[in-house]
């Protein structure tokens, strides 16, 4: 058992019982049994020895699981240094769109066509007020979250919005709003809920299921939509940084979790009606475990878009107004060294010599099994 308290812990503990409970598909089941095997012999390694302590030291391979708390900091760091190339530099805006909770049971019967929805949905209001207020189309980088603090569902999409666009001559025009936000917030949050209630109910009713969900929909229509807007941000540079804290988010970080026992799971949240005032929560395992699975994304699903003149499609047109980089030719290794100041080759115990590989440990494979045991691989 590890030291610190981590996701891969829970699933260990309660993953028989999670199962029986709840019987997950198979695709959950690979994403959890991914992370609970992550940085475990299981998933093979290597030996490494210092040249000058000598001293031998094991590294276990991480699972790369996109849903892994382990397995984002490198990734956040290149994505961070790759997306300035699509960044055109002017000023930025933050909204972030929330649909009501009641839309939350129709999401559970097939997340994949919601999450679509209401890309398409935060897309098509962005792009028709840009053109209603300043008449270009902008863009955005959108970003998916499906959780809140406590690990309860709340699908939510943040955005970055240039204060630029393309004009009717093909032409890219900076956009010099009225007051202090990109457009008035009440009047994003009435479009974005049409255009998300349409397309919502369209496709209900093309699968014969709108009379069914026809009062979550009439509950969901009579409520305020939240639409949070902050203020520009001038430089390019900060909302690079700034967005890449939301791209590799998981659920939860193992940081938050507080104690595991044989029945119950403690971890910190943030309470948002106290100011984000620190608290600490308790559920089963099973319950915990139950709450974590209802954010693991549909299989291949593209959880950050570009959208408008951050897209590919408008490359060649934004090419002189971005953000340029100077290419590295380099090694992962030297890259993550330069950008998150983690040295893979410093041995991690006299911190004076380097690692040289000396044995590859293979991955210890398993015979084919059916999806309920693939947990206990």
């Amino acid at each position: 058992m590890r030291e610190n308290n981590e996701v891969a812990h829970i699933i260990e503990r309660f993953a028989d019982e999670f199962i029986k409970t709840h019987q997950p598909n198979s695709w959950v089941l690979r994403n959890l049994n991914a992370l609970r095997l992550c940085r475990t012999a299981a998933l093979g390694g290597h030996k490494d020895q210092c040249d000058y302590c000598g001293k031998v030291h094991i590294s276990y391979n991480s699972c790369g699981n996109r849903h892994c708390p382990k397995c984002q900091s490198a990734r956040q760091a290149f994505w961070i240094e790759d997306v300035s190339s699509r960044i055109v530099d002017t000023k930025y805006f933050h909204i972030v769109f929330t649909v009501p909770e009641e839309l939350n049971k129709i999401c559970i019967i097939d997340s994949k066509i919601f999450y679509n929805l209401l890309f398409n949905s935060v897309w098509t209001s962005l792009r028709t007020l840009g053109y209603s207020y300043y008449g270009v189309e902008t863009g955005a980088i959108a970003v998916l979250h499906t959780w809140g603090q406590t690990l309860s569902l709340h699908p939510h999409i943040h955005c970055l919005v240039p204060a630029a666009g393309v004009d009717i001559l093909g032409k890219i025009k900076k956009i010099n709003q009225k007051g202090k936000y990109l457009y008035p917030q009440d009047k994003i949050g009435i479009d974005f809920r049409s255009v998300m209630m349409k397309k919502l109910k369209n496709h209900l009713k093309k699968k014969g299921l709108l009379g069914e969900h026809q009062s979550i929909i009439d509950t969901a229509w009579s409520k305020r939509w939240g639409v949070y807007i902050e203020p520009s941000y001038a430089d390019a540079e900060h909302v690079i940084k700034y967005l890449g804290n939301y791209t590799h988010r998981v659920a939860i970080s193992n940081s938050r979790i507080q104690k595991i026992d044989k029945e119950k799971v403690n971890f910190f949240y943030k309470d948002y009606k106290e100011r984000g005032k620190r608290k600490l929560i308790t559920l089963s395992g099973v319950e915990f475990l139950r709450r974590f699975c209802l954010h693991i994304l549909p299989k291949g699903f593209v959880k950050v878009r570009y959208y408008g003149i951050l897209s590919n499609r408008f490359a060649k047109l934004t090419a002189m107004h971005r953000i340029t980089k100077i290419k590295r030719k380099e090694t992962v290794q030297e890259r993550m060294k330069r950008l998150i100041g983690y040295d893979v080759y410093q041995c991690p115990y006299c911190k004076q010599g380097r690692m040289h590989r000396i044995e590859e440990l293979p991955r210890i494979r398993s015979p084919s099994v059916t999806p309920e045991q693939i947990i206990h691989l």
